[in-house]
Parts: structure tokens; C-alpha cells; sequence
């Protein structure tokens, strides 16, 4: 620890000036920024892919692109929100809070902390540069599933080793995480003391060191299949390509999870603030996200019941499914628990984490309906999929990163944002993610399959409305960046306070520093850290 404290003694004068302060940076606080800049901005090149999906499903026949150019935005859309906004805007959150939430100088590894940020660029600029290749970008699914992908053009290895780029980048910014946690908190906070969004990332961290290499073994073998004549997925030479799916989903679906126990902890640090009422049940709310990320690497095959896997295997992993919804069931009854009673005030960010809790439990619900192994033959690759997994993506994740955003930017800034058009974003947002995603549900039902540019008439209502809520809540997200910008420029011309958020102090360690919060903090760690085990709830 004092080794680390020296080592940014001699850092003590502010940031460097220039564009190169931020190309070489090591502080926490601007490699967090550049990560949620960076992510805010592939938000809106995913989001624009999502508008281009949309426009072309507006109304029966093809409009404007042709199907293989749709197929390359389905999958650009998926690798963009996935690898480019949803999880580098986490990283970057990790970065920023969690040295102050637990009374580190910085991350344990600060060049490679670096390092990381700029391979993720570069992974997403060489996935980007498929665009322009013969033959165009993967128009296979984000899966990428054998032989279809097989048939991808000379852009195939460039998206691999984009992958491979991508899981780099988030391994070393998990191993990060994992050692900043464990080596560099306060002395007085033991593990059980650590604010909830410390945790989730923790666990989130060991997730990502355990599931990306997978990812990369499974792509590796698409690229020898392809270029040194291998068989892992070839049934022509004793291969299977089911096999590929049992690989790809030992990966995506902790990998869902990585982009959701984030989220589970940003709710439970900006709930207890506004309900004025500290966490119910904190220790029930560690096991249940560890209990989580277990379960998560032990019901992978629930994507692949049409597969024609044994009677067995669908009952094992239909009950495991099913599972999950028991320690998820506790944190919505945590947080349900948390504002029963308490004095709530519905600012920006408690707007959208009610909104998250709502949206979030709706998906969950409709999870638990895609378990159950002989239904699942009916939704399997229809829209009732899509509009699943956006309402645990869409009103769950992106809303608790904006949330987040409103929580802390006064924090970061030391300027109040302006409440009222956060608001106007918030019910925007909140009303037209309905309009685009709940007539989804209709349409899987009545059996429209998921990846298609045309469509058959029956269809043609439900899709109308569902790209009128796309053409609603696409445009909304600028008032967003308008109300970051703003707020950094001055905001409403109201200095916060170094605790922002009346009784914050009593949650987190954040609101005990200085607003705007200073390029260096606690060089010498704190001597007290807020209690938040049980006893309080």
C-alpha cells in the first residue's frame, strides 16, 4: 500500500494538458471517462443500426437495404451494444467509483488499465472496418453460429481477432477490478463493509477472466474450420456444429450476467439514497449475485432445447433455468423492501431505477416462460426472444448507466444537472421503450421468426408501432448527451455539495470527498467506512 501511495505522491500535480493527457493518462477517473465517452458514442453507432432494423421493418416488403446488409446490421447492432456500449460504460463506472468506494488512491494496475481502454478501440475499430470488405460484415447473428457464419467474406478473421482483441481488453480490466478490490481497500473496510456496486463488479470480474477465454477457443476454432481445413464443426469431417453452440453459450450466457450484476449494484447504491432507508437485507443481496453468477455457467443449453438434445438434458436444464429466478426474486424483493416505507424522492435517478425494478421484473418474467423446455419449441428464434432480452438489456442495463450518470456526474462535475429535462428524458425514455419493445412479445406469439427483413401481412401492425417507439426513444437519448454536456459546461449554475444527495454520506465513501471530486483522492486512506451488513437493515 505505501509503495503505491509513493508512487502517486510524486503524481500529486493535476493532469497533464492536451490531447495526450488522455492518449498516455493512468488515473482512475480519466481512463473511466474516456471509457463512458467512448461508450456513449457506440451507443448511438448500435443505436443507429437499431433504426436502420427498424426502418426496414416498418411495414411489409423491402424498402431500403437488401437482406444481407440487414443480416450484417442485426449482427453489428448485437457486437456494437454487447462489446462497445453496454459493458465498456460498466468498465468505465468500475473505473471512477470503485477506487473512491473503497478508499484506494487508484486501480491496482494502472498502465494496464490503459492499455486496456485502447485495445478496445481497437478491437471495435477493426469489427467496424468489416464494412468496408468483400462481401461485407458477419451477417450471421452475434452468435456467429457454423456453417452460416463459414460463408461470412474475407471479413471473417478480421471479426475474430476483433473478438480476441475485445476479451483482452475485458480480461484485463476484470483482473484489475479483482486486484484493486482485494488489495487496495481501506484498511477498516472489510469485504462484508463494501458498497453493493463493489461487489457485483467483483463477482462480475471473476466472470469475465473464467468466460472470455471460451469465447476466444470457440471463435479460434471457427477460424481453423475455415482456413486449415479442421473439423471441430464440419459434420462432413466427423464434426458437429451443435457443438459450437454448447461452446458459444457456456460463454453468452454468464456473459449476459456480466452485463447485468452491474446493474444490480448501481440499483442498490442509488435505492437506499432516495428512499432515505439503508439497504434491507445487504449480505442476502452478496449471496444472491454470487449465487447468480454460479447458477449462470450451469444453465447454458436453455438456448439450444430445439437442438434435439435428450429428454434429460432438457429437464436438467429447464429446472436450473428456473433456478435463477429464486436469488433474482430476492434482490427485487430487497429493493422493493428498501422503498416500502421510506421517505422517497423521485429525482432522475430514482425515476429510472423504479423503472428498472419494473421493466427488469417483467423480463425476468418472460425468462421464466422461455424455461420451460416444451413452450420454448413454440418462442425459440421469434420475436418473443428479442423482446426478452431487451427488457432485461434496454430498460435494465442502458437505464441503470443512465441512471448512474445522473447519480454521480454532480459528483464528477461539481455542477447540478438540470432536473427537469432529465425528467423529460426519463419519461421519453420509460414510455417509448414500451412502444418498441412490448408489441415484440405479440409477434413472437403469433410466430414471426427473429432476423428477417420481410415479413408475412399478419405482422404488419404490431411491427408499425414497435419502429414508432425505436423513432421515439432513438431521438430522446440526444437530450442525454445534451444534460451531460451541459452539466459539465456549469449545469444549472448550482454547486453541490460535497455529499450531492441528502444522507448519501451514510451508503458509500464517494460522497465523503470533496464535488468535484479532485484528480487524486485519499493518498491516504480513510480512517472510518459507513457500516451496511444487515444489522442496520
Amino acid at each position: 500500500m505505501s509503495a503505491v501511495t509513493a508512487e502517486h505522491d510524486h503524481h500529486d500535480h493535476g493532469p497533464a494538458k492536451g490531447l495526450l493527457r488522455w492518449v498516455v493518462t493512468t488515473n482512475h477517473k480519466d481512463i473511466g471517462t474516456l471509457y463512458l465517452v467512448f461508450s456513449l458514442a457506440m451507443f448511438f453507432v448500435g443505436g443507429t443500426m437499431a433504426l436502420i432494423i427498424r426502418s426496414e421493418l416498418f411495414e411489409p416488403g423491402m424498402q431500403f437495404v437488401n437482406p444481407q446488409f440487414f443480416n450484417s446490421m442485426t449482427t453489428m447492432h448485437a457486437l456494437v451494444m454487447v462489446f462497445g456500449a453496454v459493458m465498456p460504460a460498466f468498465v468505465g463506472l468500475a473505473n471512477w467509483m470503485i477506487p473512491m468506494m473503497i478508499g484506494a488512491p487508484d486501480m491496482a494496475l494502472p498502465r494496464m488499465n490503459n492499455m486496456s481502454f485502447w485495445m478496445l478501440v481497437a478491437g471495435i475499430l477493426l469489427l467496424a472496418s468489416t464494412f468496408f470488405m468483400e462481401g461485407g460484415a458477419p451477417a450471421a447473428g452475434w452468435t456467429m453460429y457454423p456453417p452460416l457464419v463459414l460463408q461470412t467474406g474475407n471479413a471473417l478473421p478480421f471479426a475474430i481477432f476483433s473478438v480476441h482483441l475485445l476479451g483482452i481488453s475485458s480480461i484485463m480490466g476484470a483482473i484489475n477490478i479483482i486486484a484493486t478490490i482485494f488489495n487496495m481497500r481501506a484498511p477498516a473496510m472489510s469485504l462484508m463493509k463494501m458498497p453493493l456496486f463493489v461487489w457485483t463488479w467483483l463477482i462480475t470480474a471473476f466472470l469475465l477472466v473464467a468466460i472470455m477465454p471460451v469465447f476466444a477457443g470457440a471463435v479460434t476454432m471457427l477460424l481453423t474450420d475455415r482456413f486449415f481445413d479442421t473439423s471441430f464443426f464440419d459434420a462432413a469431417g466427423g464434426g458437429d456444429p451443435v457443438l459450437y453452440q454448447h461452446i458459444f453459450w457456456f460463454f453468452g450466457h454468464p456473459e449476459v450476467y456480466v452485463m447485468i450484476l452491474p446493474t444490480f449494484g448501481v440499483a442498490s447504491q442509488i435505492i437506499p439514497v432516495f428512499a432515505r432507508k439503508p439497504l434491507f437485507g445487504y449480505s442476502s443481496m452478496v449471496f444472491a449475485t454470487a449465487a447468480i453468477a454460479f447458477l449462470s455457467f450451469i444453465v447454458w443449453a436453455h438456448h439450444m432445447f430445439t437442438v434435439g438434445m435428450p429428454m434429460a438434458g432438457e429437464l436438467y436444464f429447464m429446472y436450473a433455468t428456473m433456478l435463477i429466478a429464486i436469488p433474482t426474486g430476492v434482490k427485487i424483493f430487497n429493493w422493493t423492501a428498501t422503498m416500502w416505507k421510506g421517505a422517497m424522492t423521485f429525482e432522475a435517478p430514482m425515476l429510472f431505477s423504479i423503472a428498472f425494478v419494473v421493466l427488469f421484473t417483467m423480463g425476468g418474467f418472460t425468462g421464466l416462460m422461455m424455461a420451460l423446455a416444451p413452450l420454448d419449441f413454440q418462442y425459440h428464434d421469434t420475436y418473443f426472444i428479442v423482446a426478452h432480452f431487451h427488457y432485461t438489456l434496454v430498460p435494465a442495463s442502458v437505464f441503470m448507466i443512465m441512471a448512474a450518470g445522473y447519480f454521480w456526474l454532480p459528483k464528477w462535475t461539481g455542477n447540478m444537472y438540470d432536473e427537469k429535462l432529465a425528467k423529460l428524458h426519463f419519461w421519453l425514455s420509460a414510455i417509448s421503450v414500451n412502444i418498441l419493445f412490448f408489441p415484440q412479445h405479440f409477434l413472437g406469439l403469433a410466430g414471426m421468426p427473429r432476423r428477417i427483413p420481410d415479413y408475412a401481412v399478419q405482422f404488419a401492425d404490431w411491427n408499425m408501432i414497435s419502429s414508432i417507439g425505436a423513432f421515439i426513444y432513438g431521438p430522446s437519448q440526444l437530450i442525454f448527451v445534451y444534460i451531460v454536456y451541459k452539466t459539465i459546461k456549469g449545469g444549472t449554475g448550482e454547486k453541490v455539495t460535497d455529499e450531492v444527495w441528502e444522507g448519501a454520506k451514510e451508503h458509500s465513501l464517494e460522497w465523503t470527498l470533496p464535488s468535484p471530486a479532485p484528480y487524486h483522492t485519499f493518498s491516504t486512506p480513510p480512517k472510518e467506512v459507513p457500516t451496511l451488513s444487515t444489522s442496520r437493515s
